[in-house]
């Protein structure tokens, strides 16, 4: 499986980005897949995660209300909508994906469980 996120960018405080994370082969469907961000000067942290079939997400407490995750299966992309962007959300932002089999519900925050990711796409958000 290959990753390629896309979509960041400069963007204002209160402003809106939405990022794309494109998945090669035919298993899309079967994987959970997740964003994670790394700030700078920070470890990597879970941002939000989507299973197989949209009906269960998971969002970081930091972004709950502001990002929304989504997917569309038949284009095998998963998306982040990321609204009211604040300095803080300044990040590399990186998808990720795991079987759904494998992922336990309580598992989809920890970025140890994800088999594949994608190389990273920049968001900086100036105050």
């Amino acid at each position: 499986v290959q990753l390629q996120a896309s979509g960041g960018g400069l963007v204002q405080a209160g402003g809106s980005l939405r990022l794309s994370c494109a998945a090669s082969g035919r298993a899309f469907s079967t994987f959970t897949m997740a964003w994670f961000r790394q700030g700078p000067g920070k470890e990597r942290e879970f941002v939000a995660a989507i299973r197989s079939s949209g009906g269960n997400t998971r969002y970081a407490d930091a972004v709950k209300g502001r990002f929304t995750i989504s997917r569309d299966n038949g284009k095998r992309t998963v998306y982040l909508q990321m609204n009211s962007l604040k300095s803080e959300d300044t990040a590399v932002y990186y998808c990720a994906c795991a079987a759904d089999r494998t992922l336990i519900t309580g598992a989809m925050s920890g970025d140890r469980h994800y088999d594949y990711w994608g190389q990273g796409t920049q968001v900086t958000v100036s105050s």
